[in-house]
C-alpha cells in the first residue's frame, strides 16, 4: 500500500472481547475511505516489577506471560478481521502494557484519528469502564476521537451527520471535519446551534436568536461552498444541548462536536454537557479539537 506510506494512521483501541467489533469495523471502514494505515492497539494494565527474584519463576511472571500470549492472539484475530473486511488497508497491531487511557493518549500524538468503543451503562459503571478511557483521551488528543457505541448503531436510510456549532473556533473545527466526513460518506449534514436562554436577567429573545442564526450562517457558508456535494441543513434550536444533540442525532451516521483540547469541552459543550453527549448519544460521537493554541 504505497499510497499510505508516511501518513499518520488511524488508531483503534481493541476490545479483548471478540464479540465487540463495532468500533473496529468503523475504524476499518474509515481507513479504507481515507486510504490510511490502521494501527490496532490493545493495552493491558499489568504492573511489571522492576526486579527478578532468584530461585525459580514467580507466579506473577507466569501470569504476565500468559496474559501477553492471550493479548497477542486477540490482536491477531483483530488484524484478521480488518484484513477480511478491507484487504487493501495496511493494518498492524500493538500490544502495550499500561492503562488504556495513557497508552491511547500517547498513540494519539501521531494519529489522524483515534477510534474507541463504548457501551451504554450506568453513570457509576461508565466511570470505571469506557468513559474512564474516552474522556482522558478526548481531553488531550490533538486529533479527532471517535467513540462508537455497542451494540451497532443502525442509521436511517438517508444518511446524515449532525454537527454542533456555536460560532466558536472549536465548533468551526468540528464543522470542517463534519463536512469532510459527510462528503466521504455521500451523506447530508445538519448543523445545529443549540441556544439555551439564561435563567436570570432580561433578554431580547428574538435578537438573541437572530444573532445565533447569523453566527451559524457565517460558520457554514464558506465550507458549504467548498463542499457543494453535501446537502446542508442548518437550524437554531432552543433547548438543552445534551437533549437536543442526542435527539437530533439518534438516527445519524455520527454526531460531531468541538473541544478545545487539554481541558475538555468548551462553549456549547462545557463540562457535564460534553460528558452527557458521550453517555447518551446512540450514534458514534466524533470530538474534534481546536489546535490553534496548542
Amino acid at each position: 500500500m504505497t499510497h499510505t506510506e508516511g501518513r499518520r494512521p488511524i488508531v483503534a483501541g481493541v476490545d479483548p472481547d471478540p464479540g465487540k467489533r463495532t468500533a473496529l469495523a468503523w475504524a476499518a471502514d474509515e481507513a479504507a475511505r481515507r486510504r490510511l494505515p490502521l494501527l490496532l492497539v490493545l493495552a493491558q494494565n499489568v504492573p511489571t516489577p522492576g526486579y527478578r527474584p532468584t530461585g525459580g519463576r514467580p507466579s506473577w511472571e507466569e501470569w504476565n506471560e500468559a496474559l501477553h500470549a492471550t493479548g497477542n492472539r486477540v490482536l491477531e484475530d483483530a488484524v484478521a478481521f480488518v484484513e477480511s473486511r478491507h484487504p487493501q488497508v495496511r493494518v498492524s497491531g500493538l500490544l502495550a502494557e499500561g492503562h488504556p487511557a495513557w497508552i491511547l493518549r500517547e498513540q494519539a500524538q501521531n494519529a489522524t484519528q483515534v477510534v474507541l468503543g463504548s457501551w451504554h451503562l450506568s453513570a457509576v459503571q461508565e466511570l470505571f469502564t469506557s468513559a474512564s478511557v474516552a474522556l482522558p483521551v478526548i481531553a488531550h488528543a490533538p486529533c479527532p476521537v471517535v467513540v462508537v457505541p455497542e451494540p451497532e448503531h443502525i442509521p436511517q436510510q438517508q444518511p446524515y451527520y449532525v454537527v454542533g456549532a456555536d460560532g466558536s473556533p472549536q465548533s468551526a473545527a468540528a464543522v470542517d471535519f463534519a463536512f469532510e466526513e459527510a462528503a466521504l460518506r455521500g451523506a447530508a449534514l445538519r448543523a445545529l446551534y443549540v441556544w439555551q436562554p439564561p435563567r436570570l436577567g432580561a433578554l431580547d429573545e428574538d435578537a438573541a436568536v437572530q444573532e445565533c442564526r447569523r453566527l451559524l450562517s457565517e460558520t457554514v457558508a464558506g465550507r458549504s461552498a467548498a463542499h457543494p456535494e453535501v446537502e446542508l441543513h442548518h437550524e437554531v434550536v432552543r433547548g438543552h444541548p445534551v437533549q437536543v444533540l442526542t435527539k437530533r442525532s439518534e438516527h445519524a451516521l455520527g454526531l460531531v462536536v468541538g473541544t478545545r483540547g487539554h481541558g475538555g469541552f468548551t462553549g456549547m459543550l462545557l463540562g457535564s454537557v460534553g460528558q452527557g453527549v458521550l453517555h447518551h448519544a446512540r450514534c458514534p460521537v466524533i470530538t474534534v479539537p481546536h489546535t490553534h493554541n496548542q
